[in-house]
């Protein structure tokens, strides 16, 4: 047997185990699924107890620097959050809304940033990421994470809502719950004495997931955030890489894989030189002909990519099913060249919106790029009608 024989074929035996691992977990587990951005929908056991301080913050977005301490009379509300988070973005029309009909009326919201990946640390990038979100309320740059402590958090986003003595007295960990969060926001402003008789109440419970969003049929089901660094594949179970290539050899090493070409829902799999790298696999060599790429069997309406950039801008050619990704179906970040290829222009480091569609269908996706630059960090997915 070559050598390029046995590589293949244990690739395909952990594939088999991952995919029997995979299906006992998912068994098992009370599912709460990726969609909703948090591992279980357990409460920490906070409300009612003394919030924690702001407390190690090496910058302030929109804001001077703020404590809880400070602010008597009003009501905060603390969101956790990290800016190439997927479920964080979701929630970010409904904080909008939120500061705009109720900062007059007593409430603060405090974006508490604490990053998932080192770029994310960057002062320059958060305030680039602030301006494009266009959000205006207080950012906290939590970079060590003491705040987070502080809190006992351990979701993106989180949100802690906080009366005018200091005390949590609501939390939602993840998406949804839009309403019943709007609620409680306008329960204790009033507690704090601020007049809301003529500020209504929204009606958006948030938008629907697919029915199969949640399937135990783990081939149905929406895929999963997908992580490509080692740090995450070391404690995920199973990992999101099923090439062993990728753990036999030492961190940052240049290794050349192959595509197994059977490719199951929820794994990564990557084609050519790629270094595997902490946060992330990054593009191993510069290529002529895009013939590196990674591919992703997924089911969804939506998928997304975070991407890491250097210092110049590169292009990653994206296809579904093989094809140029059809109009109707382009994600808003996806352009055309002038021989109809699609395509994702990396400028900055942050989460790219590949594809949107109403139908929630199983789809094969590839990505490919010449650049050396090429780092990708993770994908994540959605199953409602519309958005990323």
């Amino acid at each position: 047997m070559t050598t390029k024989s046995i590589s293949k074929a244990k690739s395909i035996i952990l594939y088999l185990i991952l995919f029997a691992t995979f299906f006992i977990v998912q068994s098992c587990s009370n599912s709460s699924g990726s969609s909703s951005g948090i591992s279980n929908v357990e409460s920490l056991g906070k409300v009612g107890s003394k919030a924690g301080e702001i407390q190690g913050i090496t910058n302030w977005i929109n804001s001077k620097p703020l404590n809880l301490a400070d602010l008597d009379g009003k009501v905060a509300l603390i969101d956790f959050w990290t800016y190439s988070c997927v479920n964080c973005i979701r929630t970010l029309p409904y904080l909008k809304q939120w500061h705009e009909k109720y900062a007059d009326h007593g409430l603060i919201i405090i974006g508490v940033h604490s990053p998932e990946f080192n770029f994310e640390a960057s002062v320059h990038n958060l305030q680039s990421a602030v301006d494009e979100f266009g959000i205006e309320w207080a950012i906290a740059q939590d970079n060590e994470f003491e705040t987070w402590k502080a809190f006992g958090n351990r979701f993106w986003p989180a949100k802690y809502l906080i009366d005018k003595q200091g005390i949590i007295r609501y939390t939602h960990f993840g998406e949804g719950e839009y309403h019943d969060t709007e609620m409680a926001i306008r329960m204790w402003l009033d507690d704090a004495g601020h007049d809301m008789s003529n500020i209504n109440i929204s009606n958006d419970f948030g938008p629907i997931q697919h029915k199969l969003a949640l399937s135990r049929n783990i081939e149905k089901r929406q895929t999963r955030e997908l992580f490509a660094g080692l740090k995450f594949n070391l404690r995920a179970r199973p990992p999101y890489m099923v090439q062993t290539e990728m753990y036999e050899n030492p961190p940052d090493s240049l290794i050349m894989l192959e595509d197994p070409g059977e490719h199951l829902n929820h794994f990564l799999y990557f084609h050519g030189m790629w270094s595997n790298g902490f946060e992330a696999v990054k593009h191993g060599r510069r290529t002529n002909d895009l013939e590196d790429y990674v591919a992703i069997k997924f089911v969804a309406t939506s998928a997304n990519v975070v991407l890491g950039y250097t210092t110049q801008d590169y292009r990653v050619y994206a296809t579904i099913n093989e094809s140029p990704i059809e109009i109707e179906n382009r994600g808003s970040d996806i352009k055309e060249d002038e021989n109809g290829q699609t395509y994702l222009l990396i400028d900055s480091s942050r989460m790219y919106n590949i594809m949107q569609s109403s139908d929630y269908l199983e789809r094969s996706l590839q990505l490919k790029s010449n650049a050396q630059d090429f780092s990708v960090f993770s994908f994540s997915f959605g199953s409602y009608p519309e958005g990323p």
